[in-house]
């Protein structure tokens, strides 16, 4: 099988883990994507940082590198003793990644959680440890520029239109100003198998309205 089949079937993924016999090089990650929301993550040395855009990371530093079984045991250890979760929705990361601090309290909250990670036992024996190096994706994603979260689209419809002005693009969510003024998010993997064209009404999609602490 070639590499890029290999990526695509879900039998060879990492992430399903499947995957016990890839010779790559992995990373840990740690990522931070609003107040209280982190996670601890694995991803090939060679996708850089590609995997963290992917999720709408904010902010992240590397955590680790080595061999595969061993990152993936440290990402079970590091996410049981920083009591953080393998996975966040994107409907909580979508709304807390409009209510941002500023970019030192971000750096300083994964500065912080870095270096309970590191104080945690055993994992550095059998993975190489990663000085705290902060990368933030704020000005990347363009988060600047939304300050809410007013609907989000639930679903493509035969002949439905969405038009607006393209806010921030985060992992697969696109926030978009509306001609009515809304910020609307559109998850752009809701578009795969559609075919798209121009013109059409402002919203006419279906758009699921958003309230704090629905999620």
């Amino acid at each position: 099988m070639c590499g890029e089949c290999a990526r695509l079937d879900r039998m060879h993924s990492v992430a399903a883990d499947t995957a016990v016999d890839d010779p790559r090089v992995f990373r840990v990650y740690l990522a931070w994507f609003g107040d209280g929301l982190v996670k601890v993550g694995i991803t090939g040395e060679e996708r850089g940082d590609a995997r963290l855009l992917e999720q709408g990371a904010v902010a992240f530093t590397w955590l680790g590198r080595g061999a595969l079984m061993a990152a993936r045991r440290t990402e079970e250890v590091l996410g049981a003793a920083l009591g953080v979760p393998d996975r966040i929705p994107y409907a909580v990361k979508r709304l807390a990644r409009v209510e941002l601090p500023g970019a030192d309290a971000r750096a300083g909250e994964v500065a912080r959680l870095h270096q309970s990670a590191m104080a945690v036992a055993e994992w550095g024996d059998t993975l190489e440890p990663m000085a705290l190096d902060v990368r933030d994706h704020f000005e990347v994603f363009g988060l600047q520029g939304p300050d809410r979260v007013d609907g989000v689209v639930s679903e493509l419809v035969e002949g439905g239109g969405l038009r607006g002005t393209l806010l921030a693009a985060a992992g697969p969510d696109l926030h978009l100003l509306s001609g009515d003024g809304r910020q609307v998010v559109l998850d752009s993997r809701l578009v795969r198998g559609w075919e798209l064209a121009g013109g059409g009404q402002e919203v006419s999609l279906p758009v699921v309205a958003v309230q704090r602490g629905l999620f």
